[in-house]
């Protein structure tokens, strides 16, 4: 017997409440109650009235108190009994204890079978609680009947158990919901350390027509098929269009599908559920999941098995997934861009690709043209990445390049495009570290004269590189105004002395200083 119910109920409460790990409330609960109550085994237990599943969250004994999460789907019985009663306890706002001598004879004790063995007299209270009811508790002992005392004391342990499980509840989910914002917060700022100082060379010259076409699908949600060959800058052109379109507040998802393992395809893009696989040990978002309100970009798309592209054609048309092992459907408002630098036409004969599918995403296609086909952007890729490259390796001052360098690099092929680009401008920059000038030997055997169609014909007639140069530095000296040296020079941007382009510029009869002005005047 116990002298006082409210120095009781005090200490009770204290202890059940005063911790949001209900694994040691639950224990430091037990270790007091069973001091009044006979107590072998204490279990706080949730009940899904909608789901018909009930949970074990936590449960103490001798050995101490512990988290679980265990999920139980409850018979039809059970499930009628439990509605039945928990209706009643909302209409007349009351807690209703349930008890049992023979537990394993009850339509709701006898589900705990599996979780507490040999069960014997058992007590558990149900309490009002729309949808979830998440303040149950169940006592058991084996050698004890509980009497009338008994039972009047646990039922003033219903309101203080029934507010710690719900408070853990609520607690369980802010973590769920934390981690989640965690593995979203890595995703995206890796993400953005990978592509930060990103800029596109080449705007005003040879990617004017690829970028009037960036700007007019950057505002809407269709579907952007981008091709060309491996390495002219599909995904820096991807990330012109997220960063101008009303989605660049969202995530921008990159997904190289040449990258990941077919087995882990569907599982990587879409999701999984929990226990959907073998190694399945929690619910996974996709890529897909994960760019709800942003971009997906998906590169080389001529990789995807024959699978995900029926899966991503459902994407396109219902906007919608589900994940691997689920049967929900999951909305999902994004904008899809692709890339491949295969010729999907032959994989349509070749039956490796999908037609349907094909037309889906070629909704908007723009191509980027090869290197060797816009020269004119070489110099100014070329002063870029050595600023750029420079700056990573930490090197006191930006080189310059060695005379007649720029001529060199002008009559490459190219075949690795920009990529090829930045590679020879940062090996140049380890051949050559500490030396006043930075030249381009390691070319090798690579080199050879340009092959390619002409990047200009006028009046049918193909232009000489002398034509051409004088082209390139007429249109890099309207755009420094005139001016030959300084940080902001045509030199400077052409990568040569000022010395060499005015020399270069009387050969070629560009007028410039005194002579240029003149020439302005006369017109």
């Amino acid at each position: 017997m116990i002298d006082n119910d409210k120095d009781f109920f005090l200490e009770a409460t204290r202890r059940i409440c005063g911790s949001l790990d209900i694994g040691q409330a639950l224990w430091n609960s037990f270790l007091y109650i069973r001091e009044y109550i006979p107590t072998d085994i204490i279990l706080a237990i949730s009940y899904d009235i909608g789901l018909g599943i009930g949970e074990f969250i936590s449960m103490a004994d001798d050995n101490g108190g512990k988290v679980t999460s265990v999920k139980v789907p409850v018979s039809q019985e059970c499930r009628e009994f439990l509605d039945k009663n928990i209706g009643y306890c909302e209409s007349h706002n009351m807690t209703m204890l349930l008890t049992a001598e023979r537990a394993c004879e009850h339509p709701v004790f006898q589900h705990l079978e599996g979780v507490v063995d040999d069960l014997d007299c058992a007590v558990m209270f149900l309490g009002p609680k729309p949808g979830i009811v998440s303040n149950g508790i169940f006592m058991c002992c084996y050698d004890k009947k509980y009497t009338a005392e008994h039972l009047r004391l646990f039922s003033l342990l219903a309101e203080p158990f029934a507010i710690a499980i719900s408070n853990y509840l609520r607690y369980r989910e802010v973590l769920r919901l934390k981690d989640i914002l965690l593995d979203d917060n890595r995703y995206l700022q890796a993400e953005l350390r990978h592509h930060t100082g990103e800029k596109i060379v080449g705007v005003n010259f040879g990617l004017r027509q690829v970028m009037e076409s960036v700007t007019q699908v950057a505002p809407l949600s269709s579907p952007v098929l981008i091709l060309g060959e491996t390495g002219v800058g599909k995904e820096v052109i991807a990330t012109a269009i997220h960063n101008l379109s009303p989605r660049r507040n969202g995530p921008l998802i990159k997904v190289n599908c040449g990258a990941i393992p077919e087995s882990l395809m569907d599982s990587e893009l879409f999701g999984h559920e929990k226990g959907a696989f073998t190694g399945a040990l929690y619910q996974k978002r996709g890529r897909f999941e994960r760019a709800h309100g942003g971009t997906i970009f998906l590169d080389e798309i001529g990789e995807l098995t024959p699978g995900v592209q029926v899966r991503l054609l459902r994407v396109l048309q219902e906007k919608e997934i589900e994940r691997v092992g689920g049967s929900t459907s999951i909305p999902i408002n994004i904008q899809i861009i692709t890339t491949t630098h295969h010729n999907l036409e032959d994989m349509l004969t070749d039956k490796k690709f999908r037609e349907d599918l094909y037309f889906r995403l070629k909704v908007f296609p723009i191509h980027i043209p090869p290197l060797r086909d816009r020269r004119t952007d070489i110099p100014s890729l070329v002063q870029h990445f050595i600023r750029k490259k420079s700056r990573e390796m930490g090197l006191a001052t930006v080189p310059d390049i060695a005379p007649g360098s720029i001529e060199k690099l002008w009559n490459y092929n190219w075949p690795g495009n920009v990529r090829e680009v930045q590679n020879i401008v940062e090996r140049a920059l380890i051949v050559c570290k500490n030396k006043p000038f930075l030249v381009f030997d390691h070319l090798g055997e690579n080199y050879q004269p340009a092959k390619s169609t002409p990047t200009t014909i006028i009046n049918e007639e193909v232009l000489s590189i002398d034509q051409l140069l004088s082209q390139h530095i007429t249109r890099v000296m309207s755009l420094t105004g005139g001016r030959i040296a300084g940080e902001n020079g045509a030199a400077k941007l052409l990568g040569i002395k000022p010395t060499t382009l005015r020399a270069k510029m009387e050969k070629l009869g560009i007028p410039f200083g005194r002579k240029a002005q003149k020439t302005d005047q006369s017109r």
